[in-house]
């Protein structure tokens, strides 16, 4: 269980080297797999992309969230630029300083648009799935999401309908999710983040932004599409929110080829 100091906390990480040559020629791109709030951890990488991109030949960081999995649990410090420069800290401890691909599923989608938005020069491509970028109506969605999060999780009768309609393993990481609202300031810090600009000028890399066509977020798909220069958007049928669990080899070909066109190697093509 490799750790990692990150400014006041330790960070748990993990890192999957390429087993092949990338299919694209050069040398192998680093690629940041960044996980959702509450009910995930580095965990659903590792069962989803994180190896067959090592298979692919990229150079694979998985980590756990401030408050996740196995990194520290600070009462207070939950908004969006200590997720961001906590991502900062990490590749710096890692030794990693050119530019790497990040992706990132639901909030982790978010923490890489910050982390692009604030550390362009770091960052090569950005893949958002199933995110919002952190302008002003995302506090706002943010806001109310997790009140009620905190007003349900936090009860057993709410855990105990979760174990009934969508299983043990959805009702034990609603449990956790439960608890680390109820021990953190996570709920109230997360809608007070720092922003962007509404016109997105900030995300000045290339944008893959892929969402299932049943879920709210795809309905900005027009304005990324107009506001982002080299963005490109994948609506995927009959998804909702769950695109990378029950589309994980869509969605693992989806971006393994946009990091192959937006590597060196690929560029030249």
């Amino acid at each position: 269980m490799p750790k990692i100091r990150t400014g006041e906390i330790i960070t748990h990480v993990q890192q999957l080297p390429a087993t092949a040559v990338p299919a694209h020629g050069g040398e192998p791109q680093v690629v940041v797999f960044v996980h959702g709030l509450l009910t995930d951890s580095l965990a659903s990488y590792y069962f989803t992309l994180g190896p067959a991109f090592a298979a692919a030949g990229h150079d694979v960081v998985m980590y756990d969230l401030r408050g996740h999995g196995r990194s520290d649990r600070p009462r207070t410090g939950y908004r969006l630029e200590a997720f961001v420069d906590d991502l900062a800290a990490l590749l710096d401890g890692l030794g990693i300083t050119g530019r790497v691909h990040l992706v990132g599923n639901s909030f982790g989608g978010t923490v890489a648009a910050g982390f692009a938005a604030w550390y362009p020069d770091r960052v090569a491509t950005i893949t958002m799935i199933e995110s919002e970028p952190p302008v002003a109506v995302w506090n706002e969605h943010m806001k109310a999401g997790l009140a009620d999060a905190k007003e349900h999780l936090v009860l057993e009768e709410s855990i105990s309908w979760i174990a009934a309609h969508h299983g043990a393993h959805t009702a034990r990481l609603s449990r956790n999710a439960g608890r680390i609202l109820r021990t953190t300031t996570l709920a109230e810090d997360v809608p007070l983040s720092r922003t962007i600009d509404d016109d997105l000028s900030a995300l000045a890399c290339p944008l893959l932004a892929v969402f299932g066509d049943e879920s709210g977020l795809s309905a900005q798909v027009p304005d990324l599409e107009e506001r982002v220069a080299g963005c490109r958007t994948v609506v995927l049928p009959e998804q909702g929110h769950s695109v990378l669990v029950e589309q994980p080899a869509v969605t693992r070909d989806l971006v393994l080829g946009w990091i192959a066109e937006h590597s060196p190697a690929g560029a030249l093509r």
